[in-house]
């Protein structure tokens, strides 16, 4: 994953931790706000509610970012300090359709349907409570089809898999799992009462392009049982018939 230094409008390369791989898969909001203390406020609220967001001061930062990064929704001030909120509305619908929720201090009749004709999918006054605010993308995120409420998928025993933000909990509580470990989830659970060999895995889950070996399957889903099954030594989720390979016995409920 690409860090974009928003002061000097470059980006490097930075090692996240597991817990922020999960994130990157989840929906990607990019805040474009120039008054920092409100810009790291909605990200707050928005990480609080399982999305990935990040933030540019600068409308020039954010054209870059916007260039190299796919994200699911804008949130736009319109006053920055170099491009004009509007302006980086135009060029974003040119090639792109992601949502665009307009967050700003103009309150002008005229401003609202001028950035509404351009391609703004909602218009929000500041000042407005965050959760206000958290409340407006998801209504506009499902509308446009990419987010629901009700995705995650109950099981027995305390398992829910949310596919659609990629986020599994137990007993309501969020599980860290690293990408491969969600993968191999997924694709079990997709795929439920069948036996899978570890090739079937690497190729149908992990994908082709794998360079670990084969057994390495089996490391990855001995540390899945310890993260979601109550007795990893008597699983009751993920199960091996020897000879044959893995399935998800796991029961929706």
């Amino acid at each position: 994953m690409m860090i974009y230094n928003i002061k000097n409008n470059t980006c490097q390369e930075e090692i996240f931790n597991v817990n922020i791989f999960i994130m990157s898969d989840k929906i990607n909001i990019l805040i474009v706000e120039d008054e920092i203390k409100v810009a790291e406020t909605i990200k707050s609220y928005l990480e609080k509610e399982g999305f990935n967001a990040s933030f540019a001061i600068l409308g020039s930062a954010a054209v870059n970012i916007l260039n190299e990064k796919t994200f699911n929704l804008i949130i736009l001030d319109l006053m920055l300090p170099d491009i004009s909120g509007e302006e980086i509305c135009k060029m974003v619908r040119k090639t792109s359709d992601v949502p665009i929720i307009v967050l700003t201090a103009k309150s002008s009749e005229d401003s609202k349907v001028n950035v509404l004709n351009t391609g703004a999918d909602d218009y929000l006054i500041k000042p407005v409570s965050p959760r206000e605010l958290v409340a407006r993308v998801k209504a506009v995120l499902r509308r446009a089809g990419l987010f629901s409420e009700n995705s995650a998928v109950p099981y027995n025993d305390g398992l829910s898999i949310d596919f659609a933000s990629r986020t599994v909990k137990k007993n309501d509580i969020e599980i860290t799992l690293t990408p491969n470990e969600y993968k191999l989830l997924k694709f079990l659970a997709q795929n439920a009462g069948r036996y899978f060999s570890r090739e079937d895995l690497i190729e149908g889950a992990i994908g082709a392009k794998y360079d670990g070996y084969d057994r390495a399957v089996d490391s990855h889903i001995k540390n899945l049982r310890q993260k979601i099954e109550d007795n990893p030594k008597s699983p009751k989720y993920i199960v091996t018939q020897y000879g044959v390979g893995y399935k998800f016995a796991g029961t929706k409920i």
